[in-house]
């Protein structure tokens, strides 16, 4: 990636302002939205909006609660979601993460947003395979510390309920609960030192999200000893055979 390709923050501002229309017209009629915490919004970036990840539709919920010029970055395939949505990430235009390949282009373009103070999404887990949190994948605390930007931290409850219930005949509850930031993070070490401090930086972004969603949701990151031993079966990193997101 060359200086000339490198993303120009805000970008896509008419279609995505087009798009955040209609999932503020359109979510409300598949579900009951709740949203707290806005009092906590930063009023500039740079700033890393975090987030856990139980449903394809947490990114609309992101965009629903939010009102920054939002970038993400993120798996560009939907395997679980209906098709009624999966051209959203394209149009959106998010950095796009290919599994079983090694992103550094689009770290390279998160980084690139997050120092012209922009606002970046990303769900830390990298994939919503569980109902329960599991520890973050590197790149949302290497992005964290390259770029020194703040953390806010969102908990999303209720999004894996919307469209089951909504088949049913029903409007699910989604709650979205805003925290407050933290940060900025700063490393100075190198090698095995510095790959610690990067995992110690991915756990404090979950401990923050943990507490604000259901303590049953909780999972690595519970106070409950059985419901951490119950999460063990879902931690594992369903590509962890593959290269490196």
């Amino acid at each position: 990636m060359t200086a000339a390709t490198l993303p120009v923050y805000p970008r896509r501002q008419v279609i995505r302002g087009v798009l955040r229309g209609l999932i503020r017209m359109l979510l409300p009629r598949f579900a009951d939205v709740q949203i707290t915490g806005q009092e906590n919004f930063p009023q500039e970036g740079p700033l890393l909006v975090v987030a856990n990840h139980f449903s394809f539709l947490d990114p609309v919920a992101v965009i629903h609660a939010t009102r920054y010029p939002l970038e993400f970055i993120g798996g560009f395939t939907m395997p679980n979601a209906p098709k009624v949505v999966t051209w959203i990430p394209r149009v959106w235009g998010i950095l796009p993460v290919h599994r079983g390949t090694v992103s550094r282009e689009a770290l390279t373009a998160a980084a690139t947003i997050l120092n012209q103070n922009g606002v970046l999404g990303i769900f830390p887990e990298a994939g919503s395979w569980a109902s329960v949190l599991r520890p973050a994948r590197p790149g949302a605390a290497l992005l964290a510390s390259r770029t020194h930007a703040r953390v806010l931290p969102i908990g999303i409850d209720g999004a894996i309920d919307v469209f089951p219930r909504f088949r049913k005949g029903e409007r699910a509850q989604l709650t979205l609960r805003i925290g407050k930031p933290f940060g900025p993070f700063f490393i100075s070490d190198r090698g095995a030192a510095s790959r610690d401090h990067l995992t110690e930086i991915g756990h404090e972004m979950m401990r923050n999200i943990a507490e604000l969603i259901p303590p049953e949701r909780r999972g690595s990151y519970s106070n409950d000893p059985a419901l951490r031993e119950a999460a063990k079966a879902v931690e594992a990193y369903p590509w962890a055979d593959q290269a490196e997101n």
